[in-house]
């Protein structure tokens, strides 16, 4: 006969349960989770929760918070807005036009192997080290370096340049030529190791073709490679302006926006807001508006690389 089913070995193979690890992996995750609630997710419902108040210092008294509906938004018509946000993307031109244009230059010497440059590994490392370096030590370096007795205008003045020092930090195009000149030094090596990988992801029959077809290297650079990359040079411009928005450092260190507000960036002018005048409720405002339009541009080039690739 038939031996007892719950009796291992007599008839039937004994049932195991199934072991569910999932459990663990949200332990694993829970961290991440925990932390972005409590240091993003929390912070950003406060600010959008606080730019209904007014809530200010006036002289050593503090006002509010007290609710006033969207009269801090309606500022935002009045106030100069145009004007640091003209700033902040001047500034992202003197930039980026170098530094995109520098960094394609070298991205096709180190990827052309018939040059056979020597030393690649040490080059591409040095020109990527400033990366690496924070913007406030950066700008630190400039303010030294550019002053009225610092070693350029001591340079200049040897070798008869100019009689007098050149005052860098007292004038509206000097300002911005050197935070424009910062933000070329510190991301360019970023954008040439990009590109790099965008371009040595062409096919390499593409170029054999084009130089059975008779083609030069200016041909194949602009025909083959320049288009072909089109979706990384897009990445890094939408990147380079959303990292133009966020910058206060080098505008702060070297002239604490000056001369005239012409180095004030939009989050050097939230900081004003906020932080300086105690306006806690327009700064947060002015936050949210930065949001905003950075969500903007994200989507934007999110939509633009996904018909960008399609249509590559």
């Amino acid at each position: 006969g038939q031996g007892d089913p719950m009796q291992p070995g007599l008839g039937t193979a004994p049932r195991h349960r199934g072991v569910s690890y999932a459990k663990w992996g949200y332990l694993f995750i829970a961290p991440f989770f925990i932390a972005f609630a409590v240091f993003q997710l929390i912070p950003l419902f406060s600010t959008v929760y606080y730019s209904f108040f007014e809530h200010y210092r006036s002289g050593l008294k503090i006002i509010g918070p007290n609710f006033v509906g969207l009269e801090n938004y309606a500022r935002l018509f009045s106030a100069d807005l145009p004007k640091y946000f003209g700033n902040t993307m001047l500034m992202w031109l003197i930039g980026f036009v170098p530094q995109i244009v520098i960094s394609l230059m070298l991205a096709a010497w180190f990827t052309d192997v018939r040059l056979k440059l020597r030393c690649q590994a040490f080059f591409k490392t040095v020109i990527y080290m400033p990366n690496l370096i924070m913007a406030s030590a950066f700008s630190m370096l400039f303010f030294t370096l550019f002053s009225d007795n610092g070693p350029v205008n001591a340079a200049l003045m040897s070798m008869g340049v100019t009689q007098e020092p050149f005052r860098f930090l007292s004038s509206v195009a000097g300002t911005r030529g050197l935070v424009g000149l910062m933000n070329f030094l510190m991301w360019f090596g970023n954008t040439t190791i990009l590109l790099m990988s965008g371009i040595m992801g062409i096919d390499v029959s593409l170029f054999e073709a084009a130089e059975i077809d008779g083609a030069g290297k200016s041909k194949k650079f602009f025909s083959i490679t320049l288009p072909l990359i089109s979706p990384t040079t897009l990445f890094l411009t939408i990147q380079a302006v959303i990292g133009s928005l966020q910058v206060f450092d080098q505008a702060y260190v070297l002239t604490k926006g000056g001369p005239g507000d012409s180095s004030s960036t939009m989050v050097f002018y939230i900081w004003q807001n906020a932080f300086q005048k105690m306006d806690m409720g327009y700064g947060t405002t002015l936050a949210l508006l930065l949001f905003v339009f950075v969500m903007i541009v994200t989507v934007t080039q999110m939509v633009l690389s996904k018909k960008w690739v399609f249509y590559n």
